[in-house]
């Protein structure tokens, strides 16, 4: 049965993982996610769904916690924040390459440097191009509200189980800290290590009297094992780029312009909808959902006769690229964006139209 609570965003990401049988988190405080952690401790999961709750030393001590639950077959969790995210990038190319699921999230806080504790979204080229080493990819999903916060916990883990991949969850400080209604769900079980055995026969469950040795690990010496990995990988990819693309259209049908938009930019730039459309401006938002797996076809099929994109984003220009892709620089594409901390307007979203397109 549904209930619902006034949640920051953070909390959200916390009551999720409580309610949808999480079986660990190991994480390290940083602003702007602290209520993260601080909820999880407070609630005392434990003792409603046994789920573990610990302060590691460090965010690289935690995303090793990750990659040692996630080799149980367990769902497992961490969460950071810009800097935190960095320090944990080799032990995610780690868990790409030995194909564990596990959820991360980033609430992003400005940079670069240790930078300020105000929201960003300049963490985009990190998560969605690789900030480990290697060919890998990190399935992205891109909440723009806090109830997105919740539902999208659970999501992370289907997609990460089905695809054997670290999921993030790349929001921000805004959607971080706001408040809003939430529908939380029941409580649900923990997975019983019954069922991790029969669904999930990669995992290092304990047991080898009936069965071989269970070996998890991304290292391969010899160069032609190594790039059978790293094909079976690029298949994975494949698969998951033509069954996972998620995005949503806002007035689109009609546009001759379009904003291009993710998680809390996407909230402002929906309110500069509006104003446009008042003035006149046919403009339409498409924000994708998945960050990887990018709506690239969605985008180039929808833009196909507009007059100008607009890319909207807290930082310096990162979404834009992916953008230019997509429709093949085939129609003018422009960004406007703020950074180090600053939150657009929707009034400074629609004088950019204005003044970058027509």
């Amino acid at each position: 049965m549904k209930e619902l609570k006034l949640m920051k965003g953070n909390e959200a990401i916390a009551e999720a993982a409580i309610r949808c049988g999480v079986d660990g988190y190991f994480g390290y405080p940083i602003t702007p996610q602290s209520e993260i952690l601080e909820h999880l401790m407070s609630e005392n999961p434990y003792d409603k769904t046994g789920m573990v709750v610990l302060q590691a030393e460090s965010e690289t001590a935690s995303i090793n916690m990750v990659y040692g639950g996630a080799c149980l077959g367990k769902k497992v969790m961490t969460s950071s924040s810009s800097p935190g995210i960095s320090l944990m990038q080799e032990g995610l190319s780690y868990m790409a390459g030995a194909e564990l699921p596990a959820l991360v999230v980033n609430v992003v806080r400005g940079g670069p440097g240790l930078g300020t504790i105000q929201p960003s979204q300049a963490d985009y080229f990190q998560t969605v191009k690789g900030g480990g080493h290697g060919d890998y990819r990190l399935i992205t999903l891109a909440p723009a509200f806090v109830q997105e916060m919740y539902d999208f916990v659970e999501l992370a883990f289907e997609l990460a189980f089905k695809y054997r991949n670290p999921v993030m969850i790349l929001s921000d400080g805004i959607i971080g800290q706001v408040m809003e209604k939430v529908e939380v769900d029941d409580y649900k079980s923990r997975w019983t290590n019954e069922y991790i055995r029969e669904q999930f026969p990669w995992a290092m469950t304990g047991k080898t009297a009936d069965r071989p040795h269970r070996i998890i690990t991304s290292l391969e010496l010899e160069a032609s094992r190594q790039e059978k990995v790293n094909l079976r990988l690029q298949s994975k990819y494949k698969d998951c780029e033509a069954q996972e693309v998620r995005y949503e259209t806002t007035q689109c049908e009609d546009a001759d312009y379009f904003i291009v938009a993710y998680g809390s930019s996407a909230r402002i730039s929906q309110k500069a909808v509006e104003v446009a459309r008042e003035n006149g401006i046919k403009v339409g938002l498409i924000r994708p959902i998945t960050l990887w797996p990018f709506p690239s076809k969605a985008i180039q099929e929808i833009t196909a006769k507009a007059k100008g994109i607009l890319c909207v984003e807290m930082s310096a220009g990162q979404l834009i690229e992916d953008v230019k892709l997509a429709v093949e620089c085939k129609i003018p594409v422009e960004h406007f964006g703020r950074f180090g901390g600053i939150i657009p307007s929707p009034a400074e979203v629609v004088e950019a139209l204005h003044s970058k397109l027509m």
